[in-house]
């Protein structure tokens, strides 16, 4: 016996945790900038290149110690 809405549902709840996984490890980072920066910004947004190479740079200039 064959349940017709087994399938969608476990696309839905795959796609769910993937979308949770994606937000945890940062990788939907350029994705978020993307629609920030439609809705507050004006002009044309970084490029996915120059916003990882800004977002390394402003994470590892500096002084970064515990002490």
């Amino acid at each position: 016996m064959r349940r017709p809405g087994i399938l969608p549902a476990l696309r839905g709840a795959l796609a769910a945790a993937t979308g949770m996984l994606r937000a945890l490890s940062g990788d939907d980072a350029y994705e978020r900038y993307l629609t920030h920066h439609a809705r507050a910004h004006a002009g044309p947004a970084l490029s996915r290149r120059e916003f990882y190479r800004e977002r390394e740079e402003r994470k590892w200039s500096g002084v970064s110690r515990c002490c």
